[in-house]
């Protein structure tokens, strides 16, 4: 990691103003949201505001489409994966650790109790030296 990269917090990566899916909406509602947002995964915020999940497009293709469910009957709770998140005030580098231990490549930026953003591989691609990114991606996708 670059010494300017290396001081920099999930925070200053991230994309900012993430959307949330209501952890009641249904899948359609969480595709049209991530085409009309032009992105891959939503964060699943509950009634209370707090983070719930995430769900990704490939979520809804193999957990919903593929088995047969309906997409206007089949909620995004339904489908919620692990709840893994990474503070804004932590470094790039723990990011990165996080991202790798759980195989992800987005993940929610929470500050002061409440998501603030999120943080993709391609986030982390700007900040990190091309070794570095290179082994980020191999083990990210090892296991896909």
């Amino acid at each position: 990691m670059t010494t300017e990269g290396a001081t920099k917090t999930a925070g200053q990566v991230m994309h900012e103003g993430a959307e949330c899916i209501g952890e009641h909406d249904s899948l359609r509602r969480a595709a049209e949201m991530m085409r009309d947002l032009s992105v891959g995964a939503l964060p699943i915020c509950g009634e209370d505001d707090r983070l719930k999940g995430i769900i990704t497009d490939r979520d809804i293709v193999i957990k919903c489409c593929a088995e047969g469910k309906d997409l206007d009957q089949t909620t995004a709770s339904e489908l919620a994966r692990g709840l893994v998140w990474v503070d804004a005030g932590a470094s790039v580098e723990d990011a990165l650790t996080k991202m790798e231990e759980h195989q992800i490549k987005r993940m929610p930026v929470i500050d002061n109790h409440r998501i603030v953003g999120m943080i993709t591989e391609a986030d982390l691609a700007k900040e990190l030296p091309d070794s570095k990114l290179a082994e980020f991606v191999h083990r990210i996708y090892a296991r896909s």
